[in-house]
C-alpha cells in the first residue's frame, strides 16, 4: 500500500472513502443508510470520532474525520465491521428487499475470495485516508463531498441530499464544527 494512503498522525484530519464491494448500490433504502448514521453517532459519542463533513451515497461513504479518542483506523475498522454485520442481518430479514439473493451472493463471493473473511464481505478493504493539511484543502474536500450527490444527478443543490452534512436537518446535525484557525492561515 502506498504511503499516501495511511494514517500517520492521530492529531490530523483525514478525508476517507469506503465503498461497498463491487460498487453495489446498497444505500437506496433509508433503513440501510440509517444503520451507517447510527454507527457514526455511536463512534462520535463512545470512541471519540470527530466528523467534520460526511455524505452517504448509494454505494460509498465520504467522511472528513479526526479523533479525540481511539485511533482513527481502529474506529473505522470497528465501524465497518459493525455496519457490515448489521446490514447483512437487515438485508436477510428485509421482506421487501427484491435484490436480496443477488446482493448476498455478491457479498458471499467477495468474502470467499478474501481470506480475512469467513462468510460475507460488504465493504472493500481500503479507506484511502488522505491527510488534510490546510484550510483550502479541507474546503475543497467539503465541497467535493457535498457536491457528490449533485454531480451524480440525484439532487440540484447539496443541501437537498438528506444523507449529507450539507443538509440542514439530519440525524447527525450536531457534529463537531471545523476549527478553521487550526492551520494558522
Amino acid at each position: 500500500m502506498s504511503r499516501k494512503y495511511k494514517i500517520h498522525s492521530q492529531d490530523k484530519i483525514y478525508f476517507v472513502t469506503y465503498t461497498v464491494v463491487n460498487w453495489i448500490d446498497l444505500f437506496t433504502r433509508r433503513e440501510y443508510k440509517d444503520i451507517i448514521l447510527r454507527s457514526l453517532e455511536y463512534c462520535t459519542e463512545k470512541k471519540g470520532l470527530q466528523i467534520f463533513s460526511w455524505c452517504i451515497m448509494t454505494n460509498h461513504v465520504h467522511l472528513i474525520i479526526g479523533t479525540q479518542g481511539d485511533k482513527i483506523e481502529n474506529i473505522l475498522r470497528d465501524h465497518k465491521k459493525h455496519t457490515s454485520e448489521i446490514l447483512i442481518k437487515t438485508i436477510l430479514n428485509n421482506p421487501i428487499e427484491s435484490r436480496k439473493k443477488w446482493i448476498l451472493s455478491q457479498f458471499r463471493e467477495a468474502g470467499q475470495a478474501n481470506s480475512n473473511n469467513t462468510h460475507y464481505q460488504l465493504w472493500q478493504q481500503h479507506n484511502k485516508p488522505i491527510e488534510i493539511y490546510s484550510h483550502d484543502v479541507i474546503l475543497n474536500y467539503v465541497n467535493y463531498i457535498h457536491n457528490n450527490p449533485v454531480k451524480t444527478g440525484f439532487v440540484n443543490h447539496p443541501q437537498d441530499w438528506l444523507y449529507s452534512s450539507a443538509a440542514k436537518t439530519t440525524l447527525l446535525n450536531c457534529l463537531t464544527p471545523i476549527d478553521v484557525a487550526m492551520w494558522g492561515d
